[in-house]
């Protein structure tokens, strides 16, 4: 089981890689996400960064054992720069839209 495991993180890894290479080289973005992403390398940069802290947390922490020293350190380094990745893709989308007040005549 920790072998599919492992194979099935190491693919969504790569997929999310692949996905920020394409972005940050040709500007091109996925369809379900074409229409709400301003700047497509600045969202490729962010997936680039979260496919990176991904697989440092994943394949250094929870696959690897109970994670220890310095390996420990390198695990939560990886979830940050993955919060990091999706702070930059959410900054790279277009904004939500904001619901004018109706105004009442007294």
């Amino acid at each position: 089981m920790h072998m599919f495991l492992v194979a099935f993180g190491a693919l969504c890894v790569t997929l999310m890689a692949a996905t920020g290479i394409a972005a940050l080289a040709t500007g091109w973005v996925m369809p379900r996400a074409r229409s709400k992403v301003l700047q497509p390398r600045l969202w490729g940069c962010g997936a680039l960064t979260c496919a990176v802290g991904w697989g440092l947390f994943t394949f250094l922490g929870p696959f690897s054992g109970p994670p220890h020293g310095a390996q420990a350190v390198v695990a939560w380094c990886g979830w940050v720069a993955f919060m990091g990745g999706l702070g930059v893709q959410f900054l790279a989308q277009r904004p939500g839209r904001t619901q004018r007040p109706t105004r009442t005549v007294a």
